[in-house]
């Protein structure tokens, strides 16, 4: 039973420390970033298990930190006010072509980063941009401005 406690106490810790760090997918990982998730691990068996190897503190631990993933995403189903705590907010980065600094800056989104995820989306200039959200999961979400009409010409062009 030690050990079922032990994993809920670290599973709870490692969500703060993810949720602390950032919205960083996986492939925009800083250096520092990519090593804390990857000596995380072994911090974490160790601190789990005590140094027990056998195969059942294994399985609960595993078993322990599943559980509570299911039981995360669960309450975010069922209580849907608990989203935001548990996964996070959208947060608007740019706004009529002009980057909303204050939230970029509490999110350490830098400017340079911003415009790396405008260019790969095919974006010339912030100006083009209605407006850009940093979703949850670290994703920027961009809205250009529409400068055509939308459907089909109403007369097809002479030739």
């Amino acid at each position: 039973m030690e050990i079922v406690i032990r994993a809920v106490a670290v599973f709870l810790f490692l969500w703060l420390v993810t949720r602390a760090v950032g919205r960083s997918t996986l492939g925009e990982l800083s250096t520092f970033e990519l090593l804390l998730y990857v000596v995380m691990g072994d911090l974490v068996q160790q601190a789990v298990t005590q140094q027990d190897y056998s195969v059942t503190a294994g399985m609960l631990a595993v078993g322990t930190f599943a559980l509570l993933t299911v039981a995360l995403s669960w309450a975010q189903w069922r209580f849907p006010r608990t989203r935001p705590v548990i996964a996070g907010r959208p947060l608007l980065v740019v706004a009529d072509g002009r980057p909303i600094e204050d939230g970029m800056r509490r999110q350490r989104l830098a400017l340079a980063d911003l415009l790396v995820a405008a260019r790969e989306q095919g974006i010339r200039s912030l100006r083009d941009v209605e407006y850009a959200v940093l979703e949850a999961d670290g994703r920027i979400s961009f809205f250009t401005r529409e400068s055509q009409r939308d459907g089909a010409p109403e007369k097809p062009p002479q030739g």
